[in-house]
């Protein structure tokens, strides 16, 4: 029986930084992508500006880290935050480009790198008469054409790509905007209360509403009942570059919830030059006592119907039945009275 065959793209290596290679180089162990060198440094990436309707050129430089030769296919690609934690990723080569990978050419576009070797491959960007003002985001792509067939019952084929990240803003007014929103909390605590502790779990979405690239706080602060402050932390798990126009949501654990309280949550969202903040409201309450307090209420009212319909039932029993009213009899007439 053939096995099934799913052909994965996993864009590794998009991070800065292994001292085997030049500096900040994006690197995953086999091969790496960086910036030319300029005269003046070393440059960690592409850090680039311009005006509309104007045209860069630059330099992209692919290493082989490896003993075998290795063929790339290379391309420009936009930027994106990803779902789940707000990750720095890139698109893939078969998805549409609107920025950087549209107005990006490579003199070519497959290269073959020996063992041990860099290869040099220049590039021009062309911005559009009427782009957007602000930032726009994106890498130079080095994807491995080789398939990793995979192992096992289900055979999984690994695509590997490397990109140097390229930022380039596009001259204009600088909007930065910051927006946060769709708060929601889910509140989980032991059966009976005092035996564990609650777990309270805070959603809430992040939006770049601007158009520049962003590296926002966010404050949790938690108020209960008569305004005693519950908790009051800045969040670590925040994307450090929040691209322009994307959205992310975000979760945070907030150990130690009450059990018995109502509060008042609102996360306050900041960056240089926006702030916003929203806010939701969770009742805490044990739900054991809850349901006992439910059951005690209904035996009560049930005990209370049934004494009502007794008091009904004794004084129907002792209340006297209407008399009936006497027929007046007819006067009976003497016999002296008669002629």
């Amino acid at each position: 029986m053939r096995k099934p065959y799913v052909r994965l793209l996993s864009l590794l290596g998009l991070f800065l930084g292994l001292t085997a290679v030049p500096a900040h180089a994006a690197d995953n162990g086999s091969w790496s992508v960086y910036p030319v060198a300029s005269k003046v440094a070393a440059r960690p990436c592409f850090y680039l500006s311009a005006e509309p309707g104007q045209t860069l050129t630059d330099k992209v430089a692919v290493q082989n880290r490896t003993g075998e030769p290795l063929t790339f296919r290379l391309y420009a690609a936009d930027a994106y935050n990803t779902a789940r934690d707000g990750g720095f990723a890139v698109r893939t080569v078969r998805e549409r480009m609107l920025g950087v990978g549209a107005w990006a050419r490579l003199a070519q576009s497959r290269v073959t790198v020996p063992g041990r070797t860099t290869v040099t491959v220049p590039f021009t960007l062309h911005v559009p008469e009427g782009a957007e003002p602000g930032d726009h985001p994106g890498a130079v792509v080095a994807l491995d054409e080789q398939v990793d067939p995979g192992s096992g019952r289900l055979a999984l084929g690994v695509q590997r790509a490397v990109g140097a990240r390229v930022y380039l803003r596009v001259g204009g007014p600088a909007l930065p905007a910051l927006s946060v929103g769709q708060v929601h909390i889910s509140h989980h605590q032991p059966l009976i209360p005092g035996f564990g502790a609650g777990t309270a779990t805070v959603s809430y979405t992040l939006h770049n509403t601007g158009n520049v690239t962003l590296d926002p706080k966010v404050e949790l602060t938690v108020r209960g009942l008569f305004g005693r402050t519950l908790l009051d932390r800045r969040l670590t798990r925040v994307p450090s570059e929040l691209l322009p126009g994307q959205r992310v949501r975000l979760t945070e654990t907030w150990r130690g919830a009450p059990q018995l309280d109502r509060a008042d949550v609102t996360l306050t969202a900041s960056a240089p030059g926006t702030r916003q903040s929203a806010s939701a409201t969770f009742l805490a309450l044990p739900w054991l006592v809850v349901a006992l307090v439910c059951v005690a209420g209904v035996a009560a009212g049930v005990l209370l119907v049934r004494a009502r319909r007794g008091r009904v039932r004794r004084s129907a029993r002792v209340r006297p039945s209407p008399r009936a009213r006497p027929t007046p009899s007819r006067p009976r007439s003497s016999p002296s009275a008669r002629h």
